[in-house]
């Protein structure tokens, strides 16, 4: 979706049209012409295990106060008025423009007499659910572009009661985590009863058309951006009724304590399932016989030492995803009177390739990912295979997801160079036909994407995908954005983003590493990224850099390294560890203070991938070690910097990014800049209005290619 990032002459690749004549002297002049706002320091001070570690800008984690809400103001100022000296940072926006303006419309649904499915006419900040009967007209069903002036409301999850009669949606309101609920009746689209406030990471599952099984917390005392969440709770909310009256159906005691808890009923209204965790990897799993009236709870798992979901049940009989004694994961199967572990039964064995599960269509569908490419095989429930299906291409594929009546199920399939096209696949005979596909002003065929192994410094083979125009020289002079993430078992696989498309299109190299921490190879994998063993990640995403420079794809004068959240710390750990390697950094809604991320929000459940300051004294040395507010140093010319982030994040509070960037200000030394570009009445990025993103790509790839001593186009 982003072709020719600019019209006319300047649509060259940025490779060819290069003004390197006196490009440090140039830059060194913009820098100078930063005036870095004063951040005042403070005297906080705290022990750990007998070492005093200094916090100077502890003032910055106080997101009410005026003081940092003027610091605010001052540092946009100040990185607004160096951006708008670079002299094609509007030509880019203008092109990003143009480049997202196409109909993109999603994977079809259906639920009673409608199909529903979202669409986006191009520049629209929000995309609009619509619904049709068969045969008839498409109709507007819910518009969350009429919810804000600013577009900063987004709708943020859908359920329809198992009739179909009824609806419950949530928004999100400036970016925030914290959601409301809104009930509808689906044939008049008028709402039922009063609208839900202050609810958290939550799905809605319906008990019928009786009312709905949903999550939170209770609402923190302080802000509630950054107040510490801890014990999350499941409510059953009837219809009708207030929400004062909701009754507390997991987690009010003691024992009941956990992080995140999740309620699901099964298809059929018979069980209550409920998975319940302290950390983002790892959870209990109940269930409970509702049509038993007062049922006892019975336990599945009584231990965190899995990822387990409860996926289908036909009667009694459930079946589970599991990662328990199968790293890659398996499905089994198991009565729900005896549900324990040593009762579990193989439906589809793990194998060598990780897996991922949906039903649709009376069957399984296994997607397996191999060195990041996904490969699709359909099976019954009794495991037998069906078939093999057969993909569009090599890339990422996801759907396969459906009621056990549908006969036809969609599936999108994309990849880094070629835009999403979205299938409708036949069960019984195994037929794909193309349903829609992405009208993106982009020449797919004029860039090549392939993979490469490199090797990390302790010897681990990584993969790395490299996406560029073909016929690229490998003269080092190339442009190359270094892409990563590296934990919380997130794998990262091929698809189309228009606004990479754009750095494509300029000429530039796009690079995307399968750092350990995260899933592409299971759970052995992702633990050789966590914790003690979180030096990984950094060393694999070096090693990327320093073969990109070795293969010649570019230099240290021409790599930027760029990632959000675990992201975000894996760029401003390793921008630390090797200033020299990377000549810009963005550094995106991070996680940069490791020695207290825990104490804000839902920040503890992040503690089985990094651990907590306060385990002992060896993890707390070892964050220090890394952790990027405390390793910046003195004196050192670091990368051109330009750290991004939300003032109404409440998953990685802004707080780190603030910190970090007055560390860096207040100690770096060169020409590089070091800045930091702060979204108003935004949050961690879902839901972000295709405004504010076209403004901020446009920023980021000025900010990028500028300091890279690059002119003009």
């Amino acid at each position: 979706m982003i072709k020719k990032i600019l019209a006319g002459a300047v649509a060259l690749a940025l490779v060819g049209c290069v003004n390197t004549e006196n490009e440090q002297s140039n830059n060194a002049a913009l820098t100078q012409s930063v005036k870095y706002p004063i951040t005042k320091t403070g005297t906080v001070v705290d022990n750990y295990f007998g070492t005093q570690v200094a916090d100077p800008y502890r003032w910055l984690e106080d997101d009410k106060s005026a003081e940092t809400a003027a610091w605010v103001k001052s540092q946009n100022e100040a990185t607004q008025a160096y951006l708008s000296q670079i002299p094609y940072r509007k030509d880019i926006e203008k092109r990003l423009t143009e480049l997202l303006d196409y109909e993109r419309v999603s994977q079809p649904f259906k639920h009673g007499n409608y199909t529903y499915f979202y669409k986006n006419d191009g520049l629209q900040n929000q995309s609009v659910l619509y619904r049709q009967k068969e045969g008839g007209e498409a109709e507007v069903f819910l518009d969350p572009n009429t919810m804000s002036d600013d577009g900063t409301t987004s709708l943020a999850g859908l359920s329809f009661s198992k009739d179909a009669s009824l609806v419950a949606y949530q928004i999100s309101e400036g970016g925030s985590d914290w959601r409301k609920v809104i009930v509808l009746n689906a044939e008049t689209k008028e709402q039922v009863g009063e609208t839900l406030v202050d609810v958290k990471f939550s799905g809605i599952s319906w008990f019928g058309n009786e009312g709905f099984y949903y999550s939170s917390y209770d609402k923190p005392k302080g802000s509630e951006l950054s107040a510490k969440t801890d014990q999350h709770k499941v409510y059953y909310h009837k219809i009708g009724t207030p929400q004062v009256q909701d009754k507390v159906i997991f987690g009010a005691t003691d024992a009941q304590k956990h992080r995140y808890v999740y309620g699901g009923v099964t298809d059929d209204k018979k069980y209550l399932v409920i998975s319940a965790a302290v950390s983002t990897s790892g959870n209990k799993l109940f269930i409970r016989d509702l049509s038993k009236p007062d049922s006892d709870w019975v336990t599945i798992l009584d231990h965190t030492n899995s990822d387990t979901s409860v996926i289908h049940s036909e009667g009694d009989t459930l079946f589970l995803s599991t990662n328990l004694d199968a790293p890659n994961r398996r499905i089994v199967k198991v009565n729900a009177k005896q549900p324990q572990p040593e009762k579990w039964q193989d439906v589809i064995p793990e194998t060598d390739n990780v897996l991922s599960v949906s039903t649709g269509s009376g069957y399984l569908f296994a997607t397996y990912i191999k060195d990041a490419i996904s490969l699709v095989k359909q099976y019954d429930f009794t495991g037998k295979l069906i078939r093999d299906i057969a993909l569009p291409g090599v890339g990422t594929v996801s759907g396969f997801s459906g009621e056990e009546e549908d006969k036809v199920l969609y599936y999108s399939f994309t990849n880094y160079n070629t835009p999403r096209s979205i299938f409708a696949f036949d069960a019984e005979s195994g037929r794909s036909e193309l349903y829609s596909s992405d009208k993106v002003d982009f020449d797919s065929d004029a860039y090549v994407s392939k993979q490469v192994f490199y090797t990390s410094k302790d010897g681990t083979r990584v993969p790395m995908i490299i996406t560029h125009k073909k016929g690229l020289k490998l003269d080092g002079n190339n442009p190359t954005l270094l892409y990563g993430y590296g934990g919380f078992n997130v794998s990262l696989k091929p698809y189309f983003s228009p606004t990479r498309a754009a750095w494509l299109e300029l000429g530039g190299v796009y690079a995307v590493a399968n750092l350990r921490g995260g899933g592409e190879y299971g759970k052995k994998w992702h633990k050789a990224g966590t914790q003690m063993q979180k030096q990984n990640v950094f060393d694999d995403f070096i090693a990327a850099g320093e073969y990109l420079v070795s293969e010649n794809y570019t230099s240290s004068e021409k790599l930027a390294i760029n990632g959000g959240s675990n992201g975000g710390l894996l760029v401003g750990a390793t921008m630390l560890q090797r200033p020299d390697l990377f000549k810009v950094a963005v550094p995106a809604v991070g996680v940069l203070d490791m020695l207290r991320y825990h104490t804000f929000t839902a920040g503890a459940g992040w503690a089985y991938d990094y651990g907590t300051a306060e385990d002992n004294k060896e993890m707390f040395e070892y964050l220090k070690g890394y952790s990027p507010v405390h390793n910046v140093k003195a004196g050192v010319d670091y990368p051109a910097t330009m750290i991004t982030t939300g003032d109404h994040d409440d998953r990685v509070v802004p707080a780190h990014s603030y910190k970090f960037a007055a560390e860096l200000q207040s100690k770096h030394t060169g020409p590089n800049p070091t800045l930091i570009r702060i979204e108003t009445n935004a949050g961690h990025g879902a839901g972000t209005p295709i405004s504010k993103t076209i403004e901020q790509y446009a920023d980021i790839y000025g900010f990028t290619l500028y300091n890279m001593g690059i002119k003009s186009l």
